[in-house]
C-alpha cells in the first residue's frame, strides 16, 4: 500500500507572521515528527504553498481577508525553517485548494493531510481529494493541524468526518 503525506501551508505567515497563531506554532514540532516518520517509511511528502502576488488586496480573497500574506518570494511565503529540510516537493496554490494535487496523488492508495489552516486550506484540499478519489483512504491528523480558532478547527474536523474523511490524532 502506497501513501503520501501532504503538508498544507506550513509557511511563516501562517505560523509566526501576519496570520500566525499560538496553535499554529504549537503544531510545528508534531508536523516535523510526522515528516520524519514519513521519510523513514519511504513515503512521498508534498508541501503546498499559499502563493499570492503584490495585488493580493485587490483579489476576491484579499477583499474578504484583507491581511497581506504569503506574497511570493517573501519571508512570509517561505516554508517555516523547521520543516524546510522535508520540503523537497512544493506545489504553489493561489487559492485554498490545489487543483494540481489530485493528479499528483493518483498513484497512492492512501493520502494523509496535515497543516494549516484546518478550517480553510486543509478542509478544502481534503474535500477536493475525497471528491476526486472517493475510494481512497483520505485522512487528516488533527494533532498536526490548527485552525483560525480552536472552535473553527473543531468544526472543520467534524465536517470532514461527515464527508467520510478519516480524522485521526
Amino acid at each position: 500500500m502506497s501513501k503520501v503525506l501532504i503538508v498544507i501551508d506550513m509557511q511563516n505567515d501562517f505560523v509566526t507572521g501576519s496570520l500566525g497563531t499560538r496553535e499554529a506554532e504549537a503544531i510545528v514540532e508534531k508536523v516535523k515528527e510526522k515528516c520524519e516518520k514519513a521519510r523513514a517509511a519511504g513515503e512521498e511528502i508534498i508541501f503546498t504553498q499559499d502563493t499570492h502576488g503584490e495585488d493580493y488586496l485587490e483579489t476576491q480573497e484579499g477583499k474578504k481577508l484583507p491581511v497581506v500574506h504569503c506574497v511570493e518570494n517573501t519571508e512570509g511565503w517561505e516554508i517555516c525553517s523547521e520543516l524546510l529540510p522535508y520540503a523537497e516537493l512544493c506545489v504553489e496554490k493561489p487559492t485554498f485548494g490545489s487543483v494540481m494535487l489530485p493528479a499528483m496523488c493518483e498513484d497512492y492508495d492512501e493520502i494523509e493531510l496535515v497543516g494549516l489552516c484546518t478550517d480553510i486550506c486543509v478542509i478544502s484540499n481534503a474535500m477536493l481529494l475525497k471528491a476526486y478519489y472517493p475510494e481512497k483512504k483520505i485522512s487528516v491528523d488533527a494533532s498536526c493541524c490548527a485552525g483560525v480558532t480552536p472552535e473553527s478547527h473543531e468544526n472543520a474536523l467534524k465536517a470532514m468526518k461527515m464527508c467520510q474523511i478519516d480524522v485521526e490524532g
